[in-house]
């Protein structure tokens, strides 16, 4: 065990690729890139789209068959991988999902054991459609680490969930980790989420790493941390996110219209012209907005009781305007 420049320490390689080569026709996608990651080692992968990380994701799971290339991978033989979506089987209750391929055994002993760790405990015998989508990822994060594995891939695992539920599969997935110590390879395009997860950040461009960033042990995961901030700010950098070329100060607030509910008043057709709202501008003290809205249609007929008896289907023509005359201009009367 060693030290490197960086402070982070290193351990014999779980990962080892050198002069890894990628093509699809005439493009080159992996242009002789070379990555060591050790055991129990947890890094996260940014890019562009386009710059190769999904690509050397399935290089590693060897899901990558007829792409051209050439190259050195040296992985264990124990590796899962968790996708963006799920991938439950949804004929297959969730315990059934877990173990679904397992070798050896007391194999529901070990799923159970695998989703009590995920917060699932109890939910063996459900339907993967009676699960919430940051629930059916925790299955798919239990059904990865029930085997044990020395590498974990993720290819944007949290991509699809909401704000809230990311936050705690963050937590999870960073716990389980150092509990189960699978070397790790997360692909993101969320800079936040690689500095909250990772040991190391890498950035990969045109095919090969063109930065890299260790997280140490005392840095705060806080994003309002200034540390924080400065990592992030590195990282954005190295993907070509320098902050030129934003909008000015100007073009962010000229067209924001801010209007106190108590003060918009509505009416069957806006007057000519459009609606007058009033509104407060940044630069501005009040003012006077006008919204573009369509011109008014023509006015319908009044409505005389039992008007629809004298149309041939009675019983269609009142479902018509149920259906379709909204809002309608007779919602006080009764129909016929």
């Amino acid at each position: 065990m060693a030290t490197d420049a960086g402070g982070l320490t290193v351990t014999a390689p779980a990962v080892r690729i050198a002069g890894l080569t990628r093509a699809y026709g005439d493009r080159i996608v992996l242009d002789h890139l070379d990555l060591e990651i050790g055991a129990g080692e947890f890094v996260a992968l940014l890019g562009q789209s386009g710059s190769g990380k999904s690509t050397l994701l399935r290089a590693l799971a060897g899901l990558d068959h007829d792409v051209a290339g050439d190259g050195l991978i040296d992985i264990p033989d124990e590796v899962s991988v968790i996708f963006q979506d799920s991938r439950l089987l949804p004929w297959q209750r969730v315990l059934d999902n877990v173990v679904l391929g397992l070798p050896g055994p007391d194999l529901t002993a070990r799923g159970r054991t695998a989703l009590a760790e995920v917060g699932l405990a109890g939910r063996e015998q459900a339907w993967p459609n009676q699960l919430s989508g940051g629930e059916q990822q925790r299955v798919a994060l239990a059904r990865s680490l029930v085997r044990e594995p020395k590498l974990l891939l993720a290819d944007e695992p949290f991509g699809a969930l909401d704000a809230l539920t990311r936050i705690r599969m963050h937590a999870l997935l960073r716990r389980l980790c150092d509990r189960h110590q699978p070397a790790v390879l997360l692909v993101t395009h969320d800079v936040d989420e690689a500095i909250v997860l990772a040991d190391r950040v890498l950035v990969i461009d045109q095919g090969r790493i063109a930065a890299k960033r260790v997280i140490d042990a005392g840095t705060s995961r806080i994003s309002t941390n200034a540390r924080f901030a400065e990592i992030r700010a590195h990282l954005l950098h190295a993907l070509g996110v320098t902050g030129e070329g934003s909008p000015s100060e100007d073009e962010t607030t000229r067209h924001s219209t801010a209007a106190e509910p108590e003060s918009v008043h509505l009416s069957r057709w806006p007057p000519r012209g459009g609606l007058a709202v009033p509104a407060v501008h940044p630069r501005q003290s009040r003012s006077r907005h006008r919204l573009g809205l369509s011109p008014p249609r023509p006015s319908r007929p009044p409505y005389r009781p039992g008007a629809c008896r004298d149309l041939p289907t009675p019983r269609i023509a009142c479902s018509v305007f149920r259906l379709f005359l909204h809002p309608c201009p007779w919602k006080d009367v009764q129909l016929c």
